[in-house]
């Protein structure tokens, strides 16, 4: 979920900017995928990244590093778009149920790992911290969910912004930055 909460926090960041402003806003998104992404990198090419790890945690970091090309490529179109086809929403959603299974498999990895971090210590760390990092998203995105879905079921039940009324208003009236795609 760690993929998909960034982006979907950058998608929503974007909407609070002019349309003119967005493109300062593209430059950090750049800069913040690269201070995300080198850490990664740099542990993907450590020599003793390859080592004997009983867990497969340098695939598991391989596929990581997919995902976040990946949540690069949904984060440009989302904050570059608007509105948001249909289409990408949707591809946008699978590729969240996709980060969610990531996120789940690098914990449970990780978990599984303890010898690691004496034959390979910054791939377990590393893995330690997109572990908790991963765990932190899908806590946040699990607890939204059942908003997202009353939304849907039930229109303005939650955050109704004409009339000034649902059971979201107050918390999200100064920050709308706070809902969802």
């Amino acid at each position: 979920m760690l993929h998909y909460c960034l982006a979907h926090t950058a998608y929503h960041l974007s909407r609070r900017l002019p349309k003119r402003s967005r493109l300062r806003f593209q430059i950090l998104v750049v800069l913040v995928v690269t201070f995300f992404l080198v850490p990664q990198l740099f542990v993907l090419f450590r020599p003793k990244s390859s080592r004997y790890c009983e867990q497969p945690l340098l695939r598991n970091l391989t596929s990581f590093i997919v995902l976040t090309f990946l949540m690069t490529g949904f984060t440009v179109v989302l904050t570059l778009m608007d509105p948001v086809p249909r289409e990408v929403k949707v591809a946008f959603h699978v590729f969240g149920v996709a980060s969610f299974a990531q996120g789940m498999l690098t914990i449970a990895f990780t978990v599984t790992a303890p010898e690691c971090a004496k034959t390979t210590p910054e791939l377990y760390r590393l893995s330690l911290v997109l572990s908790v990092l991963s765990a932190l998203a899908t806590v946040f995105v699990l607890f939204t969910i059942p908003f997202w879905l009353a939304n849907i079921f039930y229109p303005g039940m939650v955050l109704n912004k004409r009339s000034r009324a649902g059971i979201c208003y107050e918390p999200v009236s100064h920050c709308s930055c706070l809902w969802h795609v």
